[in-house]
């Protein structure tokens, strides 16, 4: 094993948008870092050619240009509304070049282990050339969430003899292979419907099964990005004030307003709370089942050759079957004592804030759990708290407040299926003192309360605030004729006062 010197004391493993925006801010914080990817070239799950990556050909987001991008730069104009695959990949390399990131970043460096050391962490790493180690005062894992696939054991799976196999959606590369085909998506994740909406316009027949049927959100409502009507201030505010189930009532009622209800459509009757049935996201899903192009079915029993049979009793011949069925959490580099620390599992790890354990001083996770709506605004507020806390230690709470911060957590909470952005959003937004009052902005109150959570709003007051973040807030409420008052509405100026209230 041959020692590598001369490196900065901070190491970021993965260089996908977590990474980028942590090396981009530490920079800021006059801090310097050595970014570790496994690949040949940046942007993680963008990256067409990274060995990870779960995207393909043509695929768009799934959320805005607006609130899929950090706060230093827009996309480009005349990026669509959902951006490609490539755009992204485009857009992550036009971020890096903007703040010299790339000479920072060690591609083809694959981390294979993490163990504590005196002073600080030892990282091992291979490369073409071998096994390399170093130690680092600090460590941050980036290496994002949606790495492992997860295929449900299913009795009869591996003796499964449709032509076109089984596969994780993960390895969807389009829908060339499916022409003509039978098919079954298993899965009621956003991946899953999308793939099947879009086979529906190639495949002989497309049959979605799942455990639970979800509510399902479009892209679009009445031409206004889901996530800007979704994942606001208000809605993240009403979330921490109003008990759940209030809170499930309030949600469930603004769902089947702009979506309906699944059943209304042709689909599965979903569970009465919403929390318990969860939600999901698809432009084209609900109306390929209305219109018969897509057929619903409820979980595999069991799988007979080329023939699946359901829970109900039903059964189905099919040339293949493509498992949108998640991700399982995956750190295999960590020693065993970190990871008995952290109590990791396939769903998540014990942390203080989604990102430290008191326990391991000098080690940070950014960007591992798993996210209703955009991620870019979160990850990005997250590396800006940890680059914040590591050029002023002072603001980390101390060790014990944070390990009785995660003992008061209660279970659900602490391995939930999927966190609304706004939540985390408004949660580091608030560590990092950069969360806007509404009375300090008079003119942009509107925006700021029901409008999306744009990056820019963050970038008003407290650290690293911009002269123009104020017009660019404005900018993003009103984009697609979204926010146009400044006035509340009656109705606003209710949720506000309920908020306020005592």
């Amino acid at each position: 094993m041959t020692a590598t010197h001369e490196l900065p004391a901070i190491a970021i493993i993965g260089a996908g948008p977590s990474g980028l925006a942590m090396v981009r801010w530490l920079n800021a914080k006059g801090l310097k870092a050595v970014v570790f990817e496994a690949a040949d070239g940046l942007g993680g799950q963008w990256n067409p050619a990274g060995a990870h990556t779960a995207t393909w050909p043509g695929m768009r987001t799934n959320t805005s240009r607006v609130m899929t991008a950090f706060s230093d730069m827009d996309h480009p104009e005349g990026t669509p509304v959902y951006p490609t695959r490539e755009q992204m990949h485009a857009y992550l390399q036009a971020y890096a070049d903007r703040f010299d990131l790339a000479g920072a970043i060690r591609f083809g460096c694959r981390v294979e282990g993490l163990a504590r050391e005196e002073g600080g962490w030892r990282l091992d790493w291979r490369t073409e050339q071998g096994s390399q180690s170093a130690r680092f005062e600090r460590v941050i894992v980036a290496t994002g969430r949606q790495i492992k696939a997860e295929v449900p054991q299913i009795l009869g799976l591996d003796g499964f003899s449709g032509r076109l196999g089984t596969r994780h959606t993960s390895a969807y590369d389009g829908p060339a292979d499916w022409q003509d085909a039978s098919v079954l998506v298993a899965g009621c994740s956003i991946s899953a419907l999308e793939i099947a909406a879009e086979l529906a316009h190639y495949a002989d027949r497309v049959t979605v099964a799942y455990r639970r049927q979800r509510y399902v959100l479009p892209k679009q409502i009445v031409g206004v990005p889901t996530d800007h009507v979704m994942f606001t201030r208000v809605a993240a505010l009403m979330a921490e004030k109003f008990p759940p189930e209030a809170v499930a009532e309030g949600l469930k009622a603004q769902v089947l307003k702009v979506a309906g209800n699944p059943a209304d459509w042709g689909a599965q009757v979903p569970h009465d709370n919403v929390f318990a049935a969860g939600i999901t996201q698809s432009q084209g899903f609900l109306p390929a089942v209305s219109e018969g192009r897509i057929a619903t079915r409820p979980w595999i029993e069991r799988i007979e050759g080329d023939t699946v049979r359901f829970a109900d009793g039903s059964a189905e011949r099919v040339d293949g079957v493509l498992f949108g069925t998640g991700y399982a959490l995956s750190l295999p580099f960590l020693a065993p004592e970190i990871a008995e620390t952290l109590q990791l599992d396939p769903v998540g790890m014990d942390l203080f804030a989604q990102t430290f354990h008191p326990d391991l001083p000098g080690l940070a996770f950014v960007g591992l759990y798993e996210l209703l709506g955009p991620y870019l605004p979160v990850l990005e507020l997250q590396a800006r708290w940890v680059a914040e806390t590591l050029a002023r230690p002072e603001l980390l709470p101390a060790g014990e407040q944070m390990a009785q911060a995660i003992a008061a957590t209660p279970p659900e909470f602490k391995r939930p299926p999927a966190v609304p952005m706004n939540a985390l959003a408004v949660m580091f937004a608030r560590l990092l003192g950069v969360e806007p009052a509404f009375g300090d902005w008079p003119r942009l109150e509107r925006a700021l309360a029901v409008g999306p959570l744009s990056p820019a709003s963050f970038r008003l007051s407290g650290p690293d605030a911009q002269d123009d973040a104020p017009a660019r807030t404005a900018a993003a409420a009103a984009a697609f004729g979204h926010i146009v008052s400044d006035a509340l509405t009656p109705e606003e100026q209710g949720m506000l006062g309920a908020l306020a209230a005592e």
